[in-house]
């Protein structure tokens, strides 16, 4: 979705354009969608779990529920857990939920610890130019793309 700092309203959320087409020719292509989220806004208070829960079912409204599942990590950077990004604890949980061979799956991000966290649980990265992707140095992915567009065209391309 597009950038909100903290988005704690349904109403701010925004799909990125050509997302939904784009997650729905993955999905046709035989690939789950998964979402795996830093959450720091809720052990900070500036976001509760019930917003999130609202915000999150927004963007999956949005995307035509193109999404097959989402893992979230409320820790604070703090006091990280390995779910929180970019440990791979939540593609491990998500590879052991669906049975997913991780060396098989893309993750795609847009920030240097999706990456990282894509590197560490052995999957292939995209790094996307969206949000705060135009503001990463590098990041080391294997892709770039400038949009969600751009990464399933990648993914479908490079099987």
């Amino acid at each position: 979705m597009e950038e909100v700092h903290y988005c704690n309203d349904p109403e701010k959320v925004r799909a990125i354009p050509g997302a939904a087409a784009s997650l729905d020719r993955l999905r046709g292509a035989g690939w789950m969608n998964i979402i795996v989220t830093n959450q720091s806004g809720i052990a900070s208070g500036k976001i509760s779990l019930d917003q999130y829960k609202a915000v999150q079912s927004e963007l999956d409204l949005q995307l035509r529920h193109a999404i097959d599942a989402v893992y979230f990590c409320p820790d604070s950077p703090a006091a990280p857990t390995p779910r929180r990004k970019p440990g791979a604890g939540m593609l491990l949980e998500a590879a052991r939920d669906h049975g997913l061979d991780l060396a098989a799956c893309w993750m795609v991000g847009d920030r240097d610890l999706d990456i990282q966290c894509g590197r560490a649980a052995g999957c292939r990265t995209v790094l996307v130019r969206t949000g705060y992707g135009r503001q990463q140095s590098d990041a080391g992915a294997d892709f770039e793309a400038e949009d969600v567009t751009e990464a399933a065209a990648i993914i479908l391309s490079n099987p």
